[in-house]
Order: structure tokens, then sequence, then C-alpha cells
């Protein structure tokens, strides 16, 4: 198990521009308006040999009435309540505010190690008188730091390793774990399926659309196995990204699908799918990721018998490109079939991850061309030597012919469904390299 230490302070101050630099990766959204990092984020750091998980918040807005600043606030004391040291990120040019100092009293009453940060301290040369100023807030020496320049951030971090408990800090990596991306366009149900995952309320959920802009990594170990569940920003149509954070926003949920395991793809089952769900389900299908359709808010539907077969086949047909992955008929809501994610996470896996011997693979190739023949033109027949697998997460293949210009797409694709009716691959798209005599490496 490994220390997590939390960075919190008011909005402002700071706080993601610190976390990307002990990271030392652009991992939280930078940006100037507040509010702008409104879920928790976590990444795993090391320093001087010793592994540690951090977690950028939200800023505390400690007295507002505004919907998504109490949110900030929630959020950021669930990181606080977990967390094992506590980063107070204050800032030098305005000197102690009233914020800071009820920050600092939420702070206190939570009896955690507390590494007090004065940020935006930029100058190497002679203390800034306002420096001492932070005393006043009684969480002990303050730390003069640059989250730009990166001034001071050695010392901050010594601190946080001096405060650590006595546990084994090594701690076990998320190698071992699946990790599933939640995609899908704003308010389909993302947050509410990782918050009734989590049993608890990891992920802002609210009606107003975009509330989780950062993609949010959760850490499940249950009886069906080890995961990480990644709940992204709801990608929305290009000519609704009129703001830089939400561009941000679609780029995260990109690199989220690129980093996963597993796209567990969220659809409102009264829209049914739209072309913006084609779009997010092809960023999945492009990436070579297994996936799962997940058709949400099945509970607001009126049903017959007929119902769920009827909604499979238009699934079916508008995204028939993905036609391997199984389809979900869940309601995040009530928990209706939400059981049966981890049975199907595991099983898409286990698919995209499957090695399947050249011997084994070549005996499916000679049925296959005993029963069709390739293509012909002009004369000139197609030939497949042989094939192998050279990959998998998905499932790579490589096959040598005599002409890659006489290996039509639609004999690819009856080479594809035969190696599917054989070996199933469920779940998992295929990839299929054609070589021709010549060809180098």
């Amino acid at each position: 198990m490994k220390p997590l230490v939390a960075i919190v302070g008011r909005p402002n101050v700071g706080k993601s521009l610190l976390f990307n630099r002990i990271v030392g990766q652009r991992l939280s959204i930078v940006e100037d308006t507040p509010g702008v990092t409104r879920d928790r984020l976590y990444a795993t750091c090391d320093w001087n040999g010793v592994k540690f998980d951090v977690v950028d918040t939200g800023g505390i807005e400690p007295s507002t009435d505004d919907e998504i600043l109490l949110f900030i606030r929630e959020q950021a004391q669930i990181a606080i309540d977990t967390a094992d040291v506590i980063v107070f990120v204050t800032e030098i040019g305005t000197g102690v505010t009233a914020a800071d100092r009820e920050v600092a009293n939420i702070l206190l009453r939570s009896r955690k190690p507390i590494v007090l940060v004065v940020n935006k301290a930029d100058s190497t040369g002679e203390v800034d008188p306002m420096y001492y100023e932070f005393y006043s807030l009684g969480l002990g020496d303050p730390i003069a730091v640059s989250a730009v320049h990166g001034h001071g951030t050695g010392d901050m971090l010594d601190a946080c390793v001096a405060a650590f408990p006595k546990f084994e800090t090594d701690g076990e990596d998320d190698d071992d774990h699946i990790k599933v991306a939640v995609i899908g366009k704003p308010n389909v149900g993302k947050s509410s399926l990782v918050n009734l995952i989590l049993g608890e309320n990891r992920s802002i959920v609210s009606d107003i659309a975009g509330t989780t802009r950062d993609a949010i990594d959760s850490r499940v170990d249950n009886e069906f196995g080890k995961y990480v569940f990644i709940d992204t920003a709801g990608i929305r149509r290009k000519s609704k990204v009129d703001d830089r954070i939400e561009k941000f926003s679609v780029m995260r949920a990109q690199l989220a699908i690129e980093r996963s395991d597993v796209c567990l793809i969220m659809i409102d089952a009264r829209e049914g799918v739209t072309d913006q769900d084609t779009k997010i389900a092809g960023l999945a299908h492009e990436a070579g990721k297994a996936s799962i359709i997940i058709v949400n808010k099945w509970d607001l539907i009126e049903k017959d018998s007929k119902t769920m077969d009827k909604m499979r086949a238009e699934v079916m047909r508008d995204l028939s490109f993905m036609s391997y992955a199984p389809v979900l008929f869940i309601s995040a809501m009530t928990g209706q079939r939400t059981n049966r994610i981890f049975e199907l996470v595991n099983y898409v896996n286990n698919q995209s991850t499957m090695r399947i011997t050249t011997g084994m693979l070549n005996n499916v190739l000679a049925d296959a061309q005993a029963r069709v023949q390739p293509p012909s033109d002009k004369g000139k027949r197609l030939k497949i030597y042989y094939m192998t697998q050279t990959g998998i997460r998905p499932p790579n293949f490589v096959v040598f012919v005599n002409s890659r210009e006489l290996f039509h797409f639609s004999y690819q694709r009856y080479l594809e469904n035969q190696i599917r009716s054989v070996f199933g691959l469920e779940g998992t798209p295929i990839r299929m390299v054609i070589r021709q005599k010549g060809d180098k490496e």
C-alpha cells in the first residue's frame, strides 16, 4: 500500500501546476479560470526511491452557495479524509486571506500531517516579507516554492516523505489491474456508474453538463479481480467544444482510452446510438481496445418481451464496425445488471490477450480457403502462404501472400469472421497486416 498525498487549497493558488511539477507530466488541466480542476486526479510518484500516490483537488471555497464550488469542496474533503499527508497550497502574492484561514481550520480538524506550501515564490533572492505572515496559520514552517520554476519542490517532497506513516511504501503497482475507461458523451451516466461500483461519491454527479472534466482513476479490488476505473470527461461534438477547457477534456478522454485495457462505451437508452456515440466508439475501435457497449438508463424505457432484442439489433446496426462487442443493458441508478460488468470486463480482457499458435491458425486458414476460394483478377489468383500472430491488445495477425492487391477487404473480413467463429475473440478488434513476397520487415 502506498501513502497518499492530497494537494488542497483555495482556487487559483497553483495546485494543478504544482501537481504537474511533482508527477513530471502535464496530467492536470491548468487554466486561470476558477473551478477548472473539479474532480480529484491521481498519479503515482517516486521521490528518492519512495513511491506514493498524489491527488490534485478542486479549489476549496469555504463559504459559497455555488453548486459546482460546493461539489469541489466535497471532493476535496473526500481527498482529505483518505490522505496520509496533506499539502496545503497558499500564494505569496495575496498573503494570508480569510479563505486560507478557513481552509487551515478545516485541515487542522482532520488531524492529518500538513505540509504548508507558499507558492509563486518565484524569486531565488531574498525572502519576501509576506512569507512570514503564513506562520500565523499555525501549521508550522511554511515552505516557499515555485510550481512554475520548481524552486522548493524538493524540500516540499522531503517533508511529505518524512511525514508518511510507517508502513511499506513501495506498495503494489497497477500493472496487475485491468484498466477500464468509462467513455461516452456528456450525461449518459458515466460518473453515476463509477460511483455505484465504488460505493462512494468518487466523481461529481450532477445534471450540469460537463461536470467531469478530468479523467479520474479509481482502484477497485473485489471477488472478480483487480481494476482501475477511469471516469472520463464526456466527449462533446467539436462544434460545441467552444472553450479551451473542454478541448483539454476531449484530449484527456482520448488519452484515457489509449492507456486503458477495456473501454465501457456508454449509451443513453432513451436516445439510442447518436452520431456522437458512433464517433466515441470509433475512438476505442481505432485504438484497438477491447470494448463493451453499455446501454444505460434501461429502467426509464417502457418494455415488452421484444424491446431488448430490438434495441440490441439497432445498436449493432448503428455500430456495425463493432459487431464484436457485447451489449449490456443496465441502470446505473437502480443497479440493474451492473454486477455483470466485472464478468464481461474479465472476459473481453482475456479475449484481447489470447494467443493462438501458428499451427492452429493455419488449420483455420486452410479450412477457410477450402470453403471459399481466394479471389483472382485477370487470371492471377491470390495465394495465402501462411498466417501467424504477432501481438495482443488487440490480437495482431500477419498474413503472407503472393499479392497484396489481390487480397480484397471482403476476403480479409471473411477470414476474420472464420477466426472469430473458431477462437471467439469476442469484445476485441482484430488487426490484420498483409505482407507479400519481397516486403521488407
